[in-house]
């Protein structure tokens, strides 16, 4: 019995994990972007502009496959931060250490757009350690971010420890939160929103706002970069999640942004 209930589960995620897949169409000219940055990695977008969604790839596969978010977890984690009271608001100034660290950014006092605009890892890692492991397992499962494992050191889970997500989870976490859907304050949806602006601009009067969030695992081999966010337009927002292999490091982080911008202005996602 025990046997079979497993066996019916196991097929039950299959099925599930095969229908989330379906929808994902592949764009294979996409490829091309990818090989002339000389990267492998992958790109999922969901267009929504006109009222319809549609729902591409490049590499399907691999933007089903889950890798530890790095620092795009400061979007769902600022999120946790403002919801548990870690922190008040925008203007709350949290006190640098003293401690020299290797981005010159991160060596001085920060609130929480300048911690999210320079991804200020220390910052992050002292909401983290207020809100604790089991309250961290009890947000990432409120919001079905990825695998919800906090596990593997309670400030480091994100960079080095078990929390796991794909390219496609990431872009339905983004779609939840851009229509105010996660289970969170409407006004800290929309602070956290405001956080993420990298840019805004027009096209033949048609104004436009990105927002977006890098990240980088940097302790594994081969590094992973990621660009994750979406790109409000009047007739609807676009949905993108990137993630790339970074063999070289700080060689390769550049190169995050500049396929993921390629693959949106292909689309008419993006000005050129």
């Amino acid at each position: 019995m025990e046997l079979h209930v497993k066996g019916s589960l196991a097929t039950l995620m299959l099925f599930v994990c095969i229908t989330a897949h379906a929808q994902w169409q592949e764009r294979s000219e996409w490829g091309a972007i990818f090989e002339s940055a000389e990267v492998e990695g992958t790109i999922a977008v969901l267009d929504q502009r006109g009222g319809n969604s549609r729902y591409w790839a490049h590499n399907v596969e691999r933007a089903g496959r889950r890798y530890m978010p790095a620092s795009t977890f400061k979007v769902p984690h600022a999120l946790f931060a403002l919801d548990a009271g870690v922190v008040r608001d925008e203007f709350q100034v949290f006190e640098w250490d003293g401690e020299k660290r290797w981005l010159d950014a991160w060596n001085r006092d920060q609130d929480l757009r300048s911690s999210m605009r320079n991804s200020v890892v220390w910052v992050y890692q002292h909401f983290a350690r207020q809100i604790g492991e089991a309250r961290e397992r009890e947000y990432l499962v409120k919001v079905d971010y990825g695998n919800a494992d906090p596990s593997g050191g309670v400030d480091t889970f994100w960079l080095d420890g078990n929390l796991k997500i794909s390219a496609i989870e990431q872009i339905e976490f983004l779609r939840r939160l851009h229509f105010n859907e996660l289970p969170f304050k409407v006004e800290h949806q929309r602070l956290v929103k405001d956080l993420m602006i990298n840019e805004a601009g027009h096209e033949w009067t048609r104004e436009w706002i990105l927002r977006a969030k890098t990240g980088w695992q940097a302790r594994v081999e081969p590094n992973v970069g990621w660009w994750v966010g979406w790109v409000e337009w009047p007739d609807g927002p676009v949905f993108f999640a990137l993630n790339i292999d970074m063999p070289f490091g700080s060689k390769d982080a550049p190169k995050r942004t500049r396929i993921a911008r390629e693959v949106l202005r292909s689309i008419g996602a993006l000005e050129e």
